[in-house]
């Protein structure tokens, strides 16, 4: 539908029409209030004038200024923007919350990267020495219980968070325990097939140096103590196994690898370039000769010869005899090791414990647990996880690097 100029008009009247207009609906409601009252009916509202937009009416007026009450939402719009201004002023736990985070972050970092400017803690009497056992104020002499689990070699983790694990690690417990004037014994709990020549040595040296300091060192072998597990024990006072743990497999194996028929499918050729015509001996990308293998058999036989000396020495019951026979290799159970002198009980965890109290004088010993390192504990344990190596790129090291083992193949 159009509407002409004069339909606006009505529609929207402007000032001087609006004057009118209200005049003849007063006039109006009058002459309907007299009618009402003649006819005794109730008297009809009084109509309300309509609205009329402010642009219409006064066309040529200047925008009138906004009223002084304003809705709900924009009178909140001030404090809403104040807010905003401010966030950490809507929600005071949050911004506590986030500044405990932060300082504690920091001060994760600097005990990572700093320790000597951590929280102030009880110096160790040694370098090696730490505070060890959940024990009450007044420490109780007791026993300290070591695990070994798995092979023993050094860890290749080399994160920004790493920690020493391992042989490493193994040997941190026991200088840590060696340190220690309320631990008087140490058990060695003995699961593992062997390890890397050196780790096991390691091992080997520090049980040495916790016995100088006056320590009864106390094995306990459970599935297999075999190889370099075999060889750890060695220096123990002594030693406890099951009947059926898989002992004994006194020797030493090198493994070498060689691809060179799987490069050659490959159409990959590798040319080195040595100082000398031993520097590659043992390299993945091609055979060994007779005097390569002869120089290496050499090393491997001197290895053998340092296992053969420990377990001489560790164990100077065994018959001369039964020492030769049975340090070619081989394995046997816990119980014919038992009969031939090279462990000292059969039984488990409890015999080892009683022992090791028999040994120090100590009824029904308890055993003290080392505690972590806190916060920096915490986020060591993170380190092995952000290794960015992929376990294919771990054992294809494992299978190109030579590595002399007192390990137990099966």
């Amino acid at each position: 539908m159009t509407m002409n100029t004069e339909d606006w008009k009505d529609a929207f009247p402007t000032a001087p029409t609006q004057d009118k207009f209200e005049k003849t609906w007063e006039k109006r409601l009058y002459e309907n209030e007299k009618t009402a009252s003649t006819l005794g009916l109730p008297a009809p509202l009084k109509p309300q004038p309509l609205p009329i937009p402010q642009d219409v009416a006064h066309p040529a007026a200047e925008p009138k200024a906004a009223p002084a009450e304003q809705p709900a939402e924009k009178q909140d719009a001030p404090a809403a923007s104040a807010h905003s201004k401010h966030p950490f002023g809507r929600n005071v736990w949050s911004t506590l919350l986030l500044l405990a985070f932060v300082v504690s972050s920091v001060c994760g970092v600097m005990l990572v990267l700093k320790p000597g400017v951590s929280c102030p803690e009880i110096k160790p009497e040694s370098e090696n020495a730490a505070l060890v056992g959940a024990m009450n104020k007044k420490s109780q002499p007791g026993i300290a219980w070591i695990k070994i689990r798995g092979v023993i070699a050094e860890s290749n983790d080399s994160g920004p968070f790493s920690r020493s694990q391992g042989a490493s690690a193994i040997a941190k417990s026991i200088r840590t325990a060696a340190a220690d004037k309320n631990v008087k014994a140490i058990v060695l709990d003995i699961n593992s097939p062997g390890g890397t020549v050196a780790s096991v040595q390691n091992i080997y040296g520090e049980l040495q140096k916790a016995k100088q300091q006056g320590k009864k060192i106390v094995a306990l072998f459970r599935d297999v103590a075999a190889s370099g597990g075999f060889y750890v024990a060695m220096a123990a006072d002594k030693i406890v196994a099951e009947p059926g743990t898989i002992t004994g497999s006194v020797g030493v194996i090198m493994q070498t690898s060689n691809l060179e028929g799987l490069f050659d499918k490959l159409g990959i050729k590798i040319t080195p370039i040595t100082s000398g015509k031993y520097k590659d001996m043992g390299a993945y990308y091609r055979p060994m000769d007779d005097a390569e293998k002869a120089l290496l058999q050499d090393m491997v036989s001197e290895t053998y010869g340092q296992f053969f000396a420990a377990v001489k020495a560790g164990r100077p019951g065994v018959k001369p005899e039964d020492l030769t026979e049975y340090t070619d290799g081989r394995v046997f159970t816990g119980e014919r090791a038992y009969k031939l002198g090279f462990i000292d009980k059969l039984g488990g965890e409890e015999e080892a414990r009683q022992l090791a109290g028999e040994l120090t004088g100590l009824k029904n010993p308890k055993i003290i647990n080392q505690r972590g390192d806190g916060l920096r504990e915490f986020f060591f344990s993170l380190g092995s996880s952000m290794d960015s190596r992929t376990a294919l790129v771990k054992q294809l090291e494992t299978i190109t690097t030579p590595s002399v083992s007192y390990l137990w193949m099966n």
